[in-house]
């Protein structure tokens, strides 16, 4: 479904970049009957918006010579803000909103003067944003809807798929949207566990605002809530770790983990769960630091595997191979 209000400032839109436009024009580029443009016409008159028409055939739409809505006035760091805050939706997985993004950007650009329109566009071809590899895809239309049901403080039902693949119609309170770690999760009160639950929008489909109100708990914090909780989400292989790394260094090296101070040996205690062993324990030899692994014994058998590889490359010999010859150089 379309909004009326978005048609009528189009309109509005295409009398400022014209000097004139035909009925059947608008009717065109509006997809809409020509009795339907001239009540987005009244609209603008209603509103005190100088439209003149001329009328018969070829009758066309202006408004009144020397009008223009004053443009947005921003400075230099209030413009640079937008654009680099329209960029970087790309890389919080809103692939599907890169058509507003390039609209947003040429209106902003639209209103800048010649000086700042020009400054802006620099520092955007020297700004290179990474996305994260961790980063996933999530439908703009279901935040979108989940958004607009925390604001109007309304129940939202959707469909579930859970860790496992299992899926199910929620009905849920949302108090809260957040990006994290690469992910989008919407937390609230779940009617069918009647208990605080998260949901990843990227396994969310099919969402409805319900008619049925609630009331959102003041002062709650869903980025707090998730990182409480995250690191215990169900998976395969529960890990605990001694680091010697003082805590507030080693938070800045991990996600999704449980830290605290090891009062008897220094250093971390650190505990999360994951799906699977091999990346972590690849991330723990990054660290360039003295670490003790407590558990799960699998962690210790990836070790001993990553070990041989290494000493394998070290050799120049495939595991379990011979010796790979180097190429010999010319001359």
């Amino acid at each position: 479904m379309y909004d009326p209000s978005m048609r009528v400032l189009t309109v509005l839109e295409l009398l400022q970049a014209h000097e004139r436009v035909t009925g059947a024009e608008l009717a065109r580029r509006l997809e809409v009957s020509s009795r339907t443009v001239q009540r987005y016409i009244a609209r603008l008159q209603d509103l005190g918006i100088p439209v003149e028409s001329t009328r018969g055939v070829g009758g066309a739409y202006r408004l009144k010579p020397g009008f223009r809505l004053p443009p947005l006035m921003f400075s230099g760091e209030e413009a640079l803000a937008l654009a680099l805050g329209l960029h970087a939706l790309h890389h919080l997985g809103l692939t599907a909103l890169a058509p507003a993004v390039a609209g947003a950007g040429a209106k902003l650009a639209r209103t800048l003067p010649h000086a700042l329109r020009e400054r802006v566009r620099t520092l955007e071809d020297a700004v290179q944003l990474d996305a994260s590899p961790w980063t996933i895809p999530t439908d703009a239309g279901v935040l979108a809807c989940l958004l607009a049901a925390v604001g109007a403080e309304r129940t939202v039902a959707f469909d579930y798929r859970s860790h496992e693949g299992t899926r199910t119609r929620r009905e849920v309170e949302v108090y809260g949207v957040v990006h994290l770690d690469g992910r989008w999760y919407a937390v609230g009160r779940c009617c069918l566990r009647d208990a605080l639950r998260s949901f990843r929008l990227d396994r969310i489909s099919a969402p409805a605002e319900l008619e049925r109100p609630f009331t959102r708990p003041p002062d709650f914090d869903a980025r707090a809530y998730l990182r409480a909780t995250l690191p215990f989400v169900r998976a395969p292989f529960e890990i605990e770790v001694w680091l010697d790394l003082p805590p507030e260094e080693a938070a800045l090296r991990f996600w999704r983990v449980a830290l605290e101070p090891d009062p008897l040996r220094g250093g971390t205690r650190l505990r999360c769960t994951r799906e699977h062993l091999e990346p972590f324990a690849a991330m723990l030899l990054g660290l360039e630091c003295v670490f003790v692994i407590d558990g799960p014994a699998g962690l210790r058998e990836v070790f001993g595997r990553l070990a041989e590889r290494a000493r394998a490359a070290s050799l120049g010999t495939p595991p379990g191979g011979s010796r790979v010859p180097h190429a010999s150089l010319p001359g």
